[in-house]
């Protein structure tokens, strides 16, 4: 017998299990990508990626995985897939799994588990974990063990299913170890592994949908407001807003859905009393596809004065946070199509200024110095330091932030976006460590699409201490992506907050490293901006080279005393 046999015989042992039957199945429905790492128990989920034309991405922790899949999805458009190993590996996806969650994105995790008759054994075998699937479904939209082949397929169906028709959320599934290595073949043959058309949705209510557009026709002053739920609706938003005359604005998982360059655009600033002010004292607002919540508004409710109609795929959340007098449950892109067919048509002037028959849009100048006046008076240094890297992104950049003060404070605000998906974020779960590898995985789908749109995180020094990791696998996959490092010496919002209470500094003013010198060991180029008029060279040049970037920006050494103070920090 050759060396080469033994291995030929566990080939065609493992030739059609149930890990390859639901790789197959994930295929069919476009996936080419999974995130994760290789583990003792999941080997028979990577085995057949190569050959089902399925890239892996290995990243250095599972949480990494778990944003990697989440960037992928936002450009791809597709839900992202992380396999993990047993125990620890799908415990350490769990904060990926609650972002997911808490912002609407869809994302599935596949694990392996302990064999039929083992569960709750507390034998000490090899990542033994009390109840994986109960774990998980306690953060997940729904969390399954499946205890054949095809229940396994089946989950998968109802996963993609989930996510076509549903508010998107992430799903887990768990596959006892002798389930995952069985044969699969007679369980579930190939067409049972064929992707399935999506379930029809529900016929929208078109008594609402009539209700809706005479409210709209007669006002004198709509608002749009578009959240996570309409970024689907580019176009049908933009119509609909031209047609009414109606100023938009977004939440943060809304934004770019209306060009933020657009005369009627208001950004992504409904965290700012001067745009809350515009939806509270709109005669009708209309509210598509968000929740209105507290971490998005930086107040606990909306208090529109106003009537108001709320469009969301869920019914659940029609009068969440704020009643409507009208709701209309369904895709927000439908709902909006019929609001465009029930509305008398309007010639609009896309210059604002009216013609014959035509409503003239609204001048927002005044209103849009307002915001930003108001941003700046906010944090003023890391506002005006976030205008200038903004100044130096190239238009059609996809920026990956975190849950850091030159984002939430800044970044967020005054990056003005054309496209929805351009910024990725977490504002609710507002987790750190989100940024690196959300936007390696924002890389890897664009490089899949041909398209060459710069990728840029941009991530506070504590946020990124908890990705850092992360550089090796940019490295590894071979990308172009430029790394801004905004160093504020350690947990800055949270060291003023103690400020704030007249606590003296615990635990928020860290040690760092030399962040040229860490780049430069991972394999990456490190470079330092060491003045304020450094920073758009450096950062131009980090683009611009290709390659993995790390961009050093010391705070407190490179922003002037003028900084925010003045018409300097003025876009």
């Amino acid at each position: 017998m050759t060396a080469e046999q033994p291995h030929a015989a566990v080939a065609e042992r493992y030739r059609d299990t149930t890990g390859r039957a639901v790789l197959e199945t994930i295929r069919a429905y476009g996936v080419t990508t999974v995130f994760g790492i290789p583990g003792t128990h999941n080997l028979e989920l990577y085995r057949p990626l190569a050959e089902l034309g399925i890239r892996a991405v290995t990243n250095r922790h599972e949480q990494g995985s778990g944003y990697g899949a989440d960037g992928w999805a936002q450009q791809r458009g597709l839900p992202g897939v992380v396999i993990t190993t047993s125990g620890p590996g799908l415990q350490n996806a769990m904060s990926a799994v609650g972002t997911a969650f808490c912002e609407s994105r869809p994302l599935l995790v596949i694990s392996p588990g302990a064999a039929i008759g083992d569960e709750f054994a507390d034998r000490g075998t090899l990542h033994e974990t009390k109840d994986a699937t109960a774990m998980a479904g306690a953060v997940a939209e729904w969390s399954r063990r499946a205890h054949t082949a095809a229940e396994a397929v089946e989950a998968v169906h109802d996963a993609f299913a989930l996510f076509a028709t549903r508010r998107p959320r992430p799903v887990h599934l768990e596959i006892p170890l002798d389930v995952l290595e069985a044969p699969a073949s007679e369980e579930v043959p190939a067409s049972a592994r064929a992707a399935r058309p999506a379930p029809e949705r529900p016929a929208i209510d078109a008594d609402a949908v009539a209700a809706a557009a005479a409210l709209l026709a007669e006002a004198d002053s709509p608002v749009i407001v578009a959240g996570g739920g309409a970024t689907g609706t580019a176009a049908e938003l933009r119509a609909l807003a031209e047609r009414l005359g109606a100023p938009v604005l977004t939440t943060i998982n809304g934004k770019g859905t209306l060009d933020e360059h657009h005369p009627l655009a208001l950004g992504a600033n409904l965290r700012l009393a001067a745009a809350r002010e515009v939806a509270e004292t709109a005669d009708v607002l209309l509210v598509v596809g968000s929740k209105l919540g507290e971490a998005e508004l930086w107040v606990p409710r909306l208090d529109a004065r106003g009537r108001v109609i709320r469009v969301d795929l869920e019914a659940s959340q029609l009068h969440k946070n704020l009643d409507a007098e009208i709701g209309i449950a369904g895709d927000s892109r439908d709902v909006l199509e019929a609001l465009l067919g029930s509305l008398v048509p309007l010639p609009v002037a896309a210059d604002g200024t009216a013609t014959e028959g035509a409503r003239a849009l609204p001048d927002l100048v005044d209103l849009r110095a307002a915001i930003a006046g108001e941003t700046r008076g906010i944090h003023p240094s890391t506002v005006a330091l976030a205008e200038e890297i903004a100044r130096t992104m190239p238009a059609d950049a996809v920026v990956a932030g975190d849950s850091s003060q030159i984002v939430y404070l800044g970044l967020a605000n005054v990056l003005r976006q054309s496209r929805p998906h351009s910024l990725l974020y977490t504002p609710t779960y507002a987790t750190l460590g989100y940024g690196l590898p959300a936007a390696i995985g924002a890389r890897v789908a664009l490089d899949e699409r041909g398209e060459r749109r710069p990728v840029i995180t941009v991530i506070g020094d504590g946020a990124l201490m908890f990705c850092v990791n992360e550089l090796a696998t940019a490295i590894e996959q071979g990308l172009d992506l430029t790394v801004v490092c905004v160093d504020n010496g350690g947990y800055g919002e949270i060291g003023e907050n103690q400020s704030d209470r007249g606590i003296p500094p615990i635990g928020v003013e860290l040690a760092q490293p030399d962040w040229v010198a860490l780049a430069d060991a991972f394999g990456a180029t490190g470079r330092r901006a060491e003045d304020w008029d450094d920073i758009g060279p450096q950062i131009a040049a980090a683009v611009a080279a290709g390659g993995v970037q790390l961009v050093h920006i010391p705070h407190d050494q490179v922003v002037p005393a003028w900084a925010g103070a003045d018409e300097r920090s003025m876009p």
